[in-house]
């Protein structure tokens, strides 16, 4: 086979003309499309690559992805459920890749991909209960393993080309979006997930890659190979904000560690004890856990955050904007102690229809409790 040749339904370059895109959508002006898609991340590469790509394309495809490798936290689940029905509005069709064999690689639930697949149905449970729009025909769900496997001619060349095109330290760089550092002793299988990840972006005909900022290297590696594939239209990254641990210094949710995220099927009184032991320094909104929630979470969900006070601290009081609420904290006019209840009431709020679908539907409780059985590996 030539060095350079390529199974070219895996890198033919960005189509721009999609099929057309729903009626509502439609009434939208350019501007507002590119308002509500950017919104989602906390750095676009690149805004004007975007503009150009709604401007010319109705319907982009856009592409998330996760590793089904144990309970979800609220930040895959909430958070991924409002960016989707975002991108959805906007006008995307949204390629939600299930990272199954990912997974395995990485050697989630000890490698056993039956395991795997069933944490992977129990996540989808999940955004159906939250209020994902799976009713729009919009989101398409893809197992890695399957769309891997039937079609894997173009897959697999496309997969050597990205690792014949990089040094290893290049790669090792990349090691980031598995959850583990270039010092860490890697098998041979995490040292391939990169060039496989990076070979997604194509296999999926993404327009847009909208992953969290900690899988940034390796859609930059993609945007990298375009140059050296000479590929015009490059994928656009946006990157969404990762939420932190709710205690002190921790930068990132940790499905290992329960106390530091709040779980989308936590009951009420777990949700309430999480955020009353949540840091949550007074006057202090940087790095504040509490204050991030509500910014990534509640905002979002119901564009106000209440607090019920007595009459002799403040009152009741509705905040429109989180501007508005970080002044009166850091003021002191609010205190942890009356952000947190209303923080907790606010999180039950989402969270309930999730619970009830957990118990009330056979198929979902019956997952859950395979999933709770399963012992989360590293």
């Amino acid at each position: 086979m030539d060095n350079q040749a390529l199974p070219t339904d895996a890198v033919e370059s960005l189509s721009l003309n999609a099929s057309s895109s729903s009626s509502s959508m439609s009434q939208m002006s350019l501007e507002q499309r590119f308002s509500i898609i950017r919104s989602i991340g906390e750095e676009c590469i690149q805004e004007d690559e975007l503009r150009n790509l709604l401007a010319n394309k109705p319907q982009p495809i856009c592409y998330d992805g996760f590793e089904p490798s144990g309970r979800m936290h609220i930040a895959q689940g909430v958070m991924k459920a409002i960016n989707v029905n975002k991108l959805i509005s906007g006008g995307c069709k949204v390629k939600i890749w299930i990272a199954d064999w990912f997974a395995q690689l990485n050697n989630k639930m000890g490698g056993d991909l039956k395991k795997i697949q069933v944490v992977g149905q129990y996540l989808i449970e999940i955004w159906k209960a939250v209020g994902m729009n799976l009713e729009s025909g919009q989101v398409e769900f893809l197992w890695s393993s399957e769309e891997i496997n039937s079609r894997a001619h173009e897959y697999w060349p496309l997969v050597m080309d990205i690792a014949r095109r990089n040094k290893l330290p290049r790669i090792l760089r990349c090691c980031q979006i598995m959850g583990r550092s270039e010092q860490e002793e890697l098998t041979a299988a995490q040292i391939f997930y990169p060039c496989m990840q990076c070979a997604d972006i194509f296999f999926l005909k993404a327009d847009i890659c909208q992953l969290g900022m900690d899988q940034r290297k390796v859609n930059v590696l993609a945007r990298e190979y375009c140059e050296d594939i000479k590929r015009k239209n490059k994928p656009i990254i946006l990157s969404h904000h990762m939420l932190p641990g709710l205690q002190e210094g921790q930068e990132k949710m940790s499905k290992s560690d329960p106390s530091s995220s709040i779980f989308m099927e936590d009951e009420e009184a777990d949700v309430n004890l999480k955020i009353k032991k949540a840091f949550c320094p007074p006057k202090v909104a940087e790095k504040n856990p509490c204050l991030e929630y509500i910014k990534y979470i509640i905002f979002p969900w119901f564009n106000e955050f209440k607090v019920e006070r007595n009459p002799d601290n403040g009152g009741e009081k509705t905040f429109k904007t989180f501007e508005e609420l970080v002044a009166d904290y850091e003021s002191g006019a609010l205190h942890p102690g009356d952000l947190k209840p209303a923080l907790s009431k606010a999180l039950n709020k989402i969270l309930q229809p999730v619970r009830d679908h957990f118990k009330n539907d056979a198929k979902a409780k019956d997952l859950l409790k395979r999933v709770k059985g399963y012992r989360v590996t590293k």
